[in-house]
């Protein structure tokens, strides 16, 4: 597939984009399938995500892979989501090297399958140059365990401040550079809630709920999203700046 190199991002700044990839499983039992093909067509609609978000100005893209809390899942589903991701870095290895898109998977590493690292350690060294887009992958992630991690490394005596608490958060990277606040969330599914995920970064996020399944989302749905997204007026806490130069006047 070729990539787009038009760009719509207005100010040509960084723009944070994070999907909860929800609805696989719901998915595949309203067509009678097992929820593992849910899953694999999950795979391709991160494909397709990930090739489309350049050209919408997108320069950092995070994808809620797999919960923390995950892992009340059926032992069987949850080694087959492993292999699952394993089976998309190898194959997606050398289009995200070609196509200039540097991978980063955040979240606990200490319980994952051997195999998996690898295939994640590797990707990531692979494709550590990209300068296009960071394409971030959520594994074993829980939002409220890196605060909770962030706030004991400070208590050994940092001063601690907004910044320093970011890069000590897992979101990090392995250079601890943090990745820019999240600028627009979005969650398939029909669900309305954050399921733990990015809550730091997410603080002032733009929310984009939608009823279709993460298996049917298409380039287009991700082009709606953004095309809402700016036209938000974002206030940060503020007045917007016609009305405070009014209450100025």
């Amino acid at each position: 597939m070729v990539w787009s190199e038009s760009s719509v991002n207005g100010n040509g700044g960084p723009f944070h984009v994070a999907i909860i990839m929800d609805g696989n499983g719901r998915w595949a039992a309203a067509r009678g399938l097992p929820r593992a093909e849910g899953h694999r067509r999950g795979a391709d609609a991160v494909r397709r995500t990930v090739r489309i978000a350049p050209s919408l100005g997108i320069t950092t893209l995070t994808l809620f892979a797999f919960s923390s809390d995950n892992w009340m899942r059926p032992h069987r589903e949850v080694q087959m989501l492993f292999r699952l991701f394993g089976e998309y870095l190898k194959s997606e290895d050398r289009e995200l090297r070609q196509n200039r898109v540097r991978l980063s998977v955040i979240g606990r590493r200490d319980r994952l399958p051997r195999e998996l690292m690898a295939a994640m350690e590797a990707c990531e060294t692979a494709t550590a140059g990209g300068s296009r887009l960071h394409l971030r992958l959520a594994i074993d992630y829980s939002a409220r365990s890196e605060i909770l991690r962030a706030a004991e490394s400070l208590a050994l005596g940092e001063r601690p401040d907004a910044e320093l608490f970011r890069r000590r958060l897992g979101s990090a990277d392995a250079r601890g550079v943090a990745s820019p606040d999240v600028d627009l969330l979005i969650r398939t599914g029909g669900e309305y809630r954050l399921s733990d995920f990015l809550l730091w970064e997410s603080a002032y996020a733009e929310l984009y709920f939608m009823t279709r399944m993460w298996p049917d989302f298409r380039s287009d749905d991700l082009g709606a999203a953004v095309a809402e997204f700016r036209t938000r007026q974002r206030r940060f806490g503020g007045l917007p700046s016609g009305l405070a130069a009014r209450e100025l006047a």
